[in-house]
Formats: structure tokens, C-alpha cells, sequence
């Protein structure tokens, strides 16, 4: 009797928890998730998994005398490396020497989740419960971002009911088709830091810079402009420099809507040499690029839709009639 009084309890116990999940709105799942990952001690390991390619990598989260450290870490191929201590983010990548920014945030869409602007993602993207699944043997509430416009990919977030960790992501065209995906494969919760990432607390690292030393070009205006954006899209950077790779002049304009990022370059070239139209797509991430009638090349790169880049791209227009692109 005692035995089936406990079966009962436990039973009650999980319809109960499972109730309040269900009463609890999109919206407050991902602010728990967002709280989650900055209050625990883990180590998640993904796959990243996007064209047919796997990535393996592991993101592992300690809390430190109060602050956070994190440390993110691509497990194939060349060492790629990456270190949070509270707001300053160093790069360990095998093109350059190691360097420490403030205010920055890791690389690749689990992260970019983690930490967004929530009010601002939410002006442009519906969030909307989608059920239960598992992820990893763990139990996750389904939780969709729905672009407000179809010329966005949409985001599906599993969000583990017990830890509130984000568990899996895909990213999805407005058919429903997956483009790119991050799914963890293995949830190690710890009562207390790794000794390991202890240990880097201490360690001694570049000197941290702010973002606006590390990009010193100021702020200019540009002889052009963008006729049309998707929706929630800002102008974050603008300003004229020299590519590494060639020493060739553009103008560079990065946007964003808090939730992805848009790189677009404009160069002179000589109509013909250049590659009249170009596309690359290397899973959610589209490159368009193509030569207007005047010589001019217009580049567009970040994780939306190809159409959608494209038409970025042809919405470049000077500022005046008589204003040319330098």
C-alpha cells in the first residue's frame, strides 16, 4: 500500500509539473532559458549539422565567485577556441593570434539565442509553443520563433523542462524545410565549476579591448544607401577600409535584427574582370554578390534566404543622382 502511495505521489507530482509547463507562455520559457544558461554550472556537447557536414563541439558554463565563465570549443579540424570571463570574450582561431574583446558574444546561432535582446527579437519574430519532444533522453518544451515576414528564416528552440537549457535548434524555411541545426547529444548538470575552468579564471589572456578599438575606422556616411530591408533589420556599423585579402578599397555596412547579422560590401571593380553574379550557400548562410551596369560589386552575407539577400543587394542605390559608390 505504502509502495502504491508513492507511485501515486510521483505521478501527481509530474502531471502537476507538467501543467504548470503548459500554463507557462513561449515568451517566459525563453526568458528561463536565457536565465538558465548564465546560473549553472554544465557542459553540453552538439553537433552541428548543416549541408551534410557534422561539427562536434562542447560549450561548457561555470559560475565563478559570481561571474560567469564559458568556454566554447569546435572538437574536429584545427584547434577553434573560445573564452568568456564575465563580458570579456577572447578568440583562440587558427588564422590569427589570440585576442580578447568586451562587450562581444561566441559565434554560431545556440549562442547567438542564449543571449539575444529578447524584447527586440520579439518585434519581429512570434514566439509560439509547439509541444514536447526529447532531446538527449531529456523531456524539452518545443518552442518556435515564427518570423512576423517570410523573408527571415524561423528558428525551433527544445528547452529542457527540469535545467530550462537549450537543448536543440533548428533553423527552418518558410516551407518548414531545415537549413542548419545545433542538437545536443549529452547534458551534464554539475553542483559546482569544472576545476578546469577554475583554473582559467586566472590564467593570464590578451588584454581586453573595447569593440570600437578593435574596428578603429569612425563611423562614416556612405555615397549610398538601403532601399529595403526585412523587417527589425538596424544599420549597427558603417565605414570605408581596405580588405585584408586584396588591399581593395569598399564600403562596408553591417545590419542586424538582434537575432542574425548582415554583412554588406560595395567595391568598384572592373566590370570585366569581376564575376557578373555569384551565389553561395553554406547551410542558413547566404553569399550574393553581383556587378551593376556601372562596375560596381555589391556583396551580401549573412544567415537569411538567398532570395532575400538578393534583394538586399539590388535595393543599393546612391544617395543622390549624382552620387557615385567610391
Amino acid at each position: 500500500m505504502r509502495q502504491s502511495s508513492r507511485i501515486l505521489l510521483a505521478s501527481l507530482l509530474l502531471i502537476c509539473a507538467k501543467a504548470s509547463a503548459d500554463d507557462m507562455s513561449a515568451e517566459a520559457l525563453l526568458q528561463q532559458m536565457q536565465s538558465a544558461v548564465s546560473h549553472q554550472n554544465f557542459e553540453l556537447s552538439m553537433v552541428k549539422a548543416r549541408q551534410g557536414r557534422l561539427e562536434p563541439i562542447r560549450f561548457s558554463h561555470g559560475v565563478i565567485d559570481g561571474k560567469e565563465v564559458a568556454h566554447l570549443s569546435y572538437l574536429d579540424g584545427k584547434t577553434v577556441e573560445y573564452l568568456q570571463r564575465q563580458n570579456e570574450f577572447t578568440f583562440f582561431e587558427n588564422t590569427h593570434e589570440p585576442y580578447t574583446l568586451k562587450g562581444a558574444r561566441f559565434p554560431g546561432v545556440w549562442s547567438t539565442l542564449v543571449k539575444m535582446p529578447l524584447p527586440r527579437v520579439l518585434e519581429s519574430y512570434d514566439p509560439v509553443l509547439a509541444g514536447r519532444s526529447r532531446v538527449a533522453g531529456l523531456v524539452a518544451q518545443v518552442v518556435r520563433l515564427v518570423p512576423k515576414e517570410t523573408d527571415k528564416y524561423g528558428f525551433v528552440l527544445w528547452i529542457d523542462e527540469q535545467s530550462h537549457l537549450l537543448l536543440r535548434v533548428d533553423m527552418v524555411d518558410r516551407e518548414g524545410n531545415l537549413v542548419e541545426q545545433v542538437l545536443g547529444v549529452d547534458l551534464d548538470r554539475q553542483s559546482a565549476p569544472a576545476p578546469w575552468l577554475v583554473a582559467l579564471v586566472n590564467s593570464k589572456l590578451p588584454e581586453a579591448l573595447e569593440l570600437e578599438d578593435a574596428y578603429p575606422a569612425p563611423q562614416q556616411t556612405l555615397s549610398w544607401h538601403l532601399t529595403w530591408l526585412p523587417g527589425g533589420f538596424k544599420v549597427l556599423s558603417q565605414d570605408r577600409h581596405q580588405l585584408v585579402s586584396t588591399s581593395q578599397p569598399v564600403d562596408y555596412m553591417m545590419l542586424s535584427d538582434g537575432l542574425v547579422d548582415l554583412s554588406v560590401y560595395v567595391a568598384r571593380v572592373d566590370p570585366k574582370q569581376a564575376v557578373r553574379q555569384q551565389l553561395i550557400r553554406q547551410g542558413a548562410t547566404s553569399l550574393v554578390s553581383y556587378v551593376n551596369e556601372v562596375g560596381v560589386e555589391i556583396t551580401v552575407v549573412g544567415e537569411v534566404p538567398a532570395e532575400t539577400a538578393k534583394r538586399i543587394a539590388e535595393s543599393v542605390q546612391p544617395l543622390t543622382r549624382n552620387a557615385a559608390v567610391q
